[in-house]
């Protein structure tokens, strides 16, 4: 009992304030909630309902013993929960992604994991900093792209890009340039668009 509740009071100084606030609607915002609920995928409703299922799906991970939660970054867009980290096994990995689909809400799970073992994680760690770090020079150097401020995640040389381009052009130059980086194994290009 005692570390369910260090885990919701930690979640509770993580998350922003209008997380918190959303958790407890008013009695007469209770109508309101529910049509923001609805709210398309840029709407505020669309927001707090995705930062939500984050929260569950994260907590979710913490106390069930079968995952190391804090080696698995959660994210959610549009009730799509994107599973990304290094994980030791592929049991570990498919039970993320079993907690993940269980939790209300979500509509699909993206599980990016990588197996990664224990005793190989240190090294690992060590070159995905070193190519996420290359990758955000070329980023930057990049006349392209240089303004979009691409997020980028390597988990085991694969290598996760995200945020928001202006076109298709853009997004498919992105993936070229992260491919010539050395040490690449594959790109998950999950760039959006602006607009």
């Amino acid at each position: 009992m005692r570390r369910v509740l260090l885990i919701l009071a930690t979640i509770a100084l993580i998350l922003p304030p209008t997380v918190l606030r959303a958790q407890t609607p008013a009695p007469d915002a209770k109508r309101t909630a529910r049509a923001d609920e609805t709210a398309g995928p840029t709407g505020e409703g669309s927001f707090m309902k995705d930062s939500w299922i984050t929260t569950k799906t994260k907590l979710a991970l913490t106390t069930d013993g079968r995952t190391k939660a804090r080696h698995i970054a959660v994210e959610t867009q549009a009730a799509a929960v994107m599973l990304h980290g290094k994980v030791s096994s592929g049991d570990e990995r498919a039970a993320a992604e079993q907690i993940a689909r269980g939790i209300s809400g979500v509509a699909y799970v993206s599980n990016a994991l990588q197996i990664v073992p224990d005793d190989q994680r240190s090294a690992i760690d060590a070159r995905d900093n070193g190519i996420e770090t290359a990758i955000r020079e070329r980023l930057d150097r990049d006349s392209q792209l240089k303004h979009f401020g691409i997020k980028v995640r390597s988990d085991n040389s694969v290598v996760t890009i995200s945020g928001k381009v202006s076109d298709p052009k853009a997004k498919s130059h992105a993936s070229d340039v992260v491919r010539g980086v050395p040490g690449v194994r594959a790109v998950r290009n999950e760039l959006g668009f602006k607009g």
